[in-house]
């Protein structure tokens, strides 16, 4: 009996420290190809500095609709301008942070179909670091600054009693809440398996789940809240956490705790992300000749 247990033990630790060293491959796989397309990208500053300038603009459009639309109205939903804003703020930069980090992952359909897919399989590095590092789009910074401006307005502008907690909810929740859009990145991916023209799809559920955010859990039906809380529970992006910040009623009258549940539902949503694509992976069968 003992001796059974030292052997599970050792093959414990055997696990863990392949994984450990899988995990180091790949992040030293995506460090190298992310700064490749990163140098490729720099090289001409100008163009670069053009490029960050114009994408800053055109997502700073969805904000100037919220302006505008408070330039006709005091509240939306029973929420203010600077609430409105730090809902906007959190969803923004959480899903800035996860586009810019795995946005690439949503070609992986063309892959599957052309066939490129097995050039990546052969390579000594993880798959998935391969995927979400290719062509690596550093414009995407824009759009995280965007939100930054965002939340920083609503952070100056917004009455709210900073206590401790407050305060360490808000960088807490946007780390949270772009591991949930990651996970949800990784999960549509691995089912571009299957299904090899989702990208649509899965744009449905990250730029639309983010759009959605964007506004008052109060202006939507019950049904719909209810939907991006605990089937696809992208409420925990923003809604849930901003209700304790700005004292709001919590949607759909969640617990009190729910507030600090941010953290626990990614760390959910990318274990349920990573089955996805390992299952994903194992069923590619390549294109044939």
């Amino acid at each position: 009996m003992a001796e059974a247990g030292r052997v599970r033990e050792a093959d414990g630790a055997r696990g863990a420290d392949r994984a450990t060293g899988r995990a180091r491959e790949g992040l030293r796989a995506y460090r190298l190809i992310a700064g490749m397309w990163i140098r490729s990208m720099t090289a001409y500053p100008l163009s670069f500095a053009m490029t960050l300038l114009s994408g800053l603009l055109v997502t700073g459009l969805d904000f100037v609709a919220i302006l505008l639309m408070f330039s006709r109205i005091d509240v939306l939903g029973g929420y203010s301008l600077p609430e409105v804003a730090f809902l906007y703020g959190l969803s923004a930069t959480s899903f800035g942070i996860a586009d810019l980090m795995i946005g690439s992952a949503g070609r992986l359909g063309s892959r599957v179909r052309d066939g490129t897919l097995d050039t990546l399989l052969v390579r000594p590095a993880p798959v998935l670091a391969q995927v979400a590092a290719d062509r690596f789009a550093l414009r995407r910074v824009s759009r995280i600054t965007q939100g930054v401006l965002v939340l920083g307005y609503a952070l100056a502008a917004v009455d709210v009693d900073w206590t401790p907690a407050r305060v360490l909810l808000v960088p807490v929740t946007v780390v949270s809440g772009a591991a949930i859009f990651g996970a949800v990145l990784v999960a549509g991916a691995a089912f571009q398996f299957v299904a090899q023209d989702a990208a649509e799809v899965q744009s449905a559920f990250t730029y639309g789940g983010q759009t959605l955010l964007q506004y008052p859990p109060t202006v939507f039906g019950r049904e719909l809240v209810r939907a991006v809380t605990f089937v696809f529970p992208l409420a925990f992006v923003n809604w849930v956490p901003a209700a304790y910040v700005l004292g709001r009623p919590y949607p759909l009258g969640l617990p009190g705790w729910a507030a600090g549940a941010p953290p626990l539902v990614a760390a959910a949503c990318c274990a349920a992300a990573g089955l996805a694509w390992r299952a994903g992976l194992r069923s590619y069968r390549s294109t044939g000749n």
